[in-house]
């Protein structure tokens, strides 16, 4: 039986609704610009989304695996991060134009209509070249199996991670005997900490920067203290909303404790927060690719994840994660060429652990040279407690979920919205969501399938 596909006309009613108008115009980086100029074999299309220092890390790893293997070209091209990549990449799939390879965050696999915007792994082909499920985390690669097969490689994952600063905290009596800081057990506990550390503080800087006006950033925190609470978000077949209000209210009071209670200042907001941390504030909660910033500021510093207040560890998670864009004809030299690519990319995480990023690889977490990595190696554990969004098609980095909740729960910190009121809000915008149908399902309405 024949795949349903996706027309351009039906992809665009689809994606009208969710993502932001941008440029489609990409930039090819790397040295495979101009393809089998080099009179190799095989050419491998590869589309990504990094830039700066993460650019700069990926170009490496593609430029020694050229070196290795002469006989494939590769052609990457860096896109513009966000909604622009994910619809040019699904354009790009639908309209049978894709690329070999592709990179997206796990959280939007599920929503990214696999088995017709994406093509499964072959298990076989990877083992071929040395990546096994058993040497990925379970979590994580469950994560990425949809209906029985495997969409997405995980390359890494990246954190939501406590940054302090040494010096400040060991003022405040708040380093243990391993110089690094002391762990929370509870909320009071937290903040009978921020107490002590503002006390060590210069006149002039906030206690910790937590992005409290940024949707993104107080989503995931949100996510990832719900999830310390043990909440839950939908069935196990997605079609009952199961979340707590009682314990989103829990969260948000929380969250929203940091600025009442005077350790977040409303006045420094975004990036101002890792100014103030550079300057002397204890604490920032930052991602985890604010490593190479800090480490050029030349701070004394550790980072942890976030601190586990509730009871049980957990801190938000994302992933980057390889993908084979849907190609009628995929197979041979070029396919496998893929398959190599990834593989090699994965097992050679190394150079991308630099940037911050935990390795999905955990083989790469155990060897020697991981191990020296500070501060990658204090919270190296995040890989064992990841808070994730929900495994639902509106779900994943600049979803629709996080546009439709994250202002919500930046109401709440800032103070516009009772956190009691919010919780119900947030219940509500979820069973909405989880109403709609998917536009990228691939079917018509003759189908049975809606794409609004």
């Amino acid at each position: 039986m024949g795949r349903p596909g996706l027309n351009r006309r039906q992809l665009l009613a689809g994606l009208g609704g969710l993502t932001v108008a941008g440029s489609f115009g990409f930039a090819a980086l790397g040295t495979g610009a101009d393809a089998l100029a080099s009179g190799a074999d095989t050419r491998v299309r590869y589309w990504n989304l990094f830039s700066g220092g993460d650019g700069y890390n990926m170009i490496a790893m593609l430029d020694s695996f050229r070196a290795d293997n002469p006989g494939i070209e590769v052609k990457d091209s860096t896109l513009q991060w966000g909604s622009p990549f994910y619809t040019k990449l699904a354009m790009a799939a639908a309209g049978n134009r894709a690329p070999e390879l592709g990179v997206m965050h796990l959280g939007r696999v599920t929503g990214f209509a696999p088995g017709r915007l994406l093509d499964p792994w072959d298990l076989d082909l990877l083992a071929k070249y040395g990546v096994r499920e058993q040497d990925f985390n379970p979590a994580l690669w469950k994560r990425a199996v949809i209906d029985g097969k495997l969409y997405a490689l995980p390359l890494d994952i990246h954190v939501q991670l406590c940054f302090y600063r040494k010096d400040v905290l060991g003022k405040a009596g708040l380093l243990g005997a391993d110089g690094r800081m002391v762990a929370p057990t509870s909320v009071d506990e937290w903040f009978a900490m921020l107490k002590e550390a503002r006390a060590a503080t210069e006149k002039g800087l906030q206690t910790i920067g937590l992005w409290h006006n940024d949707m993104n950033f107080q989503w995931w925190f949100f996510v990832a203290f719900y999830t310390q609470l043990g909440g839950t978000w939908f069935s196990a077949d997605n079609t009952e909303v199961t979340f707590d209000t009682d314990k989103a209210t829990q969260v948000l009071e929380f969250l929203r404790r940091h600025l009442t209670d005077g350790y977040a200042d409303p006045g420094f907001g975004g990036n101002a927060g890792a100014e103030q941390f550079v300057n002397g504030s204890p604490f920032c909660w930052e991602g985890n690719w604010s490593v190479p910033v800090f480490d050029s500021a030349k701070v004394d510093y550790g980072a942890v994840p976030l601190p586990p207040v509730f009871g049980r560890p957990a801190t938000h998670a994302e992933s980057h994660s390889f993908v084979l864009p849907h190609q009628a004809g995929r197979g041979g030299a070029t396919d496998e060429g893929a398959h190599r690519l990834a593989a090699y990319v994965v097992q050679h995480a190394r150079q991308w652990a630099a940037g911050g990023h935990i390795p999905a690889y955990t083989p790469t977490l155990t060897t020697a040279a991981y191990r020296k990595l500070q501060p990658q190696n204090e919270y190296a554990t995040a890989m064992d407690h990841q808070a994730t969004e929900p495994k639902v098609w509106f779900a994943g980095s600049t979803g629709i979920l996080a546009q439709r909740v994250g202002p919500v729960v930046v109401s709440s910190t800032t103070g516009s919205a009772r956190p009691d009121a919010v919780a119900r809000r947030m219940k509500s915008t979820l069973a909405t969501l989880l109403a709609m149908k998917n536009p990228m399902d691939g079917r018509t309405a003759a189908e049975g399938g809606a794409l609004a």
